[in-house]
């Protein structure tokens, strides 16, 4: 059995090809980059996926050594995202659909972060540290779905990333360029927000402005960022570790490439009796071949939600609305 996934929620169109084995078989992807400076513009990114849509689905065949005849499933990223990405990507995946007459199967996002994270290391029952542009969460499974034991309370680490580094004038995406330039910097106390089992990051990041304003260097405030950020993540996860006695930690999402962050938890895990694992990185970051794999659990285990929503597509849809029927 093969599926084609088709991601679509933010910046990044990608067409993914994996088999039930779970081989992933192609894996391509196009971002769009707003003008420096600039945050993502919605419909600009649903042009742009418009824009790439054909060339990559027939870049993603082409080095998959298949044609679409031998496709079983179409699955798309439904939500959460942004709507006029979504809805290009829908589009796309439905046309496709229609016109090969192929089953459609609409894919929570943040679940196929954390299934693409298990089937490329091998873990088994983790507690999922899911970072990215618009998720800040931990997750694991208990009774039929993936339950959220901390968030965070107002915007994603991702997204505070981001707009610190358009603010001092980094490009876009703003993590990779915040873990470069904090190797420079040095620590400037910053708030540490922690409230039960969620975070907040919205003070950090409307202090990190006023001091950059008021003449620290960008390269402390990255250095402080990273490790306030982090550490408050750790402690969370700890006590989610610790409350559903797990033995794995699995890192997932985009900022998860960051090393700093990486040593942080591995310590934490260590202590903890756990070990930790780290999507590979060209899995960290959105991309088709996550959706195309959950794509297949879903039809495989009988899932029956071929309709989210009227419209196709839920710019708000939580991974603990999806039931799992894959998982025991």
């Amino acid at each position: 059995m093969i599926s084609l996934g088709i991601e679509c929620t933010a910046h990044t169109f990608g067409v993914g090809i994996v088999d039930s084995d779970g081989k992933i078989l192609a894996n391509e992807r196009d971002m769009y980059r707003p003008a420096l400076g600039k945050g993502i513009i919605p419909t600009e990114a649903g042009e742009h996926h418009r824009k790439v849509s054909k060339q990559l689905f027939e870049r993603a065949l082409e080095k998959a050594g298949i044609k679409i005849e031998d496709v079983d499933v179409i699955a798309y990223s439904a939500g959460p995202g942004l709507p006029p990405a979504l809805l290009a990507g829908f589009e796309f995946a439905e046309s496709i659909s229609k016109k090969y007459k192929k089953k459609l199967m609409p894919v929570n996002h943040p679940v196929a972060h954390l299934e693409i994270g298990k089937l490329t290391t091998n873990t088994k029952d983790p507690v999922y540290v899911y970072l990215s542009g618009g998720n800040t969460q931990i997750i694991a499974f208990a009774e039929g779905r993936y339950r959220i034991f901390g968030e965070t309370e107002d915007i994603t680490i991702g997204n505070c990333f981001d707009v610190f580094a358009r603010e001092v004038g980094l490009p876009m995406p703003g993590g990779p360029e915040i873990e470069k330039i904090a190797k420079h910097g040095k620590y400037i106390e910053l708030p540490y927000v922690v409230k039960g089992m969620d975070l907040s990051f919205s003070g950090i990041l409307t202090k990190s402005r006023r001091l950059y304003e008021g003449g620290a260097r960008k390269e402390d405030l990255a250095f402080s960022m990273q490790e306030v950020c982090f550490s408050m993540l750790a402690e969370v996860t700890e006590r989610a570790v610790a409350h559903m006695d797990k033995k794995e930690v699995l890192l997932v999402g985009g900022v998860v490439a960051n090393k700093r962050l990486q040593e942080i938890m591995g310590r934490m895990s260590e202590d903890r009796g756990a070990k930790m694992y780290v999507v590979p990185e060209e899995y960290s970051g959105d991309q088709g071949a996550m959706i195309a794999w959950v794509g297949i659990l879903a039809y495989k285990s009988g899932w029956k939600d071929g309709v989210i929503s009227k419209e196709k597509i839920d710019g708000k849809w939580r991974i603990d609305e999806v039931e799992i029927t894959w998982k025991e």
